[in-house]
């Protein structure tokens, strides 16, 4: 038997007060938590970033695939999650398909590149990825950039490291935080090795950003690429995704005084001091909360640290 395998979750009934589990190799999926509390505002969220065995995306499928698997059963049984989005293309790209199949009474959202939103936004008709080299890679993206060839010329770019340096920067001076951190020089590097960005024929006009983590060096970026070039990225598709599937499963969580009687308002009170937020990691908590205030000021009292083996 394979020793990282790990058995499905036994089905049992859902709720709706149970809270939604969210988890990325880091604190990238941080961007993705933003866009889910926006769309969800009555949902509870239990988020856990993998940090003890970041990055993922300069690792094996099957690494990233074991982790995957452990830390939804993780979600499951220890949080009691009612559902769950994998913020984290490379964890997607690797192990959603398999997820779905031991999984299948568990609203499950993945993601990927948000390279169908950019085909809109395009005049140029060029768009730029930037991603993980595990993402960018993967079957399952080069299937999804297959089925689009028509519609768009796509410029392909792996960044490795930058997840990583997005990482450090979180507990650096916000004023140098790109700089200690090398972020900056990453995202100059990878950007001066496409072509030219503009809004002239042949010239990338939407960019990408293929890693939850690269939000978050948006201002680096912006500063290479100036103001006429878009960039995309995957938080709001996942969220009103979450949410449909969510509303199709009976699982969306009522507003304040809409738990009804009898069953629903005792699982209410129940849950009334239950935290609506709670932040894991299973490495130092440190960058996790560092990260949480700075990017979605939350107090460093949400973030603790676990152990999903």
């Amino acid at each position: 038997m394979n020793p990282a395998f790990v058995p499905p979750a036994q089905p049992r009934a859902a709720s709706p007060l149970q809270p939604i589990g969210v988890f990325d190799s880091g604190v990238g999926g941080l961007s993705v938590l933003r866009a889910l509390r926006a769309a969800l505002p009555h949902e509870r969220f239990v988020y856990l970033a993998d940090s003890a065995n970041a990055p993922y995306g300069e690792r094996g499928d099957a690494y990233v695939s074991a982790r995957v698997h452990a830390i939804a059963h993780y979600l499951r049984e220890c949080q009691h999650v009612k559902a769950l989005v994998v913020a984290c293309n490379t964890a997607t790209a690797a192990a959603i398909h398999e997820m779905r199949s031991m999984h299948p009474d568990l609203p499950l959202v993945g993601l990927e590149p948000a390279v169908k939103p950019a085909i809109a936004l395009t005049r140029t008709g060029h768009v730029g990825v930037i991603g993980t080299r595990g993402t960018l890679g993967s079957a399952k993206f080069r299937r999804l950039l297959a089925s689009l060839a028509d519609q768009a010329h796509f410029v392909l770019q792996p960044c490795d490291g930058l997840a990583h340096a997005i990482e450090r920067s979180v507990v650096q001076p916000p004023d140098a935080a790109a700089e200690s951190s090398g972020t900056g020089a990453l995202c100059a590097r990878y950007i001066h090795a496409m072509p030219a960005f503009g809004k002239a024929p042949g010239q990338i006009d939407t960019l990408v950003l293929g890693c939850t983590h690269y939000i978050f060096a948006a201002h680096e970026l912006r500063a290479l690429l100036g103001p006429d070039v878009r960039f995309v990225e995957a938080g709001a598709p996942v969220a009103r995704q979450t949410g449909k599937l969510l509303e199709a499963a009976g699982l969306l969580h009522p507003p304040p005084g809409g738990a009804g009687s009898g069953q629903a308002a005792q699982e209410k009170d129940a849950c009334a001091d239950a935290l609506p937020m709670r932040l894991l990691s299973t490495g130092p908590a440190h960058a996790l909360q560092a990260a949480a205030q700075r990017w979605l000021d939350f107090p460093a009292s949400c973030c603790e640290t676990v152990c999903v083996p």
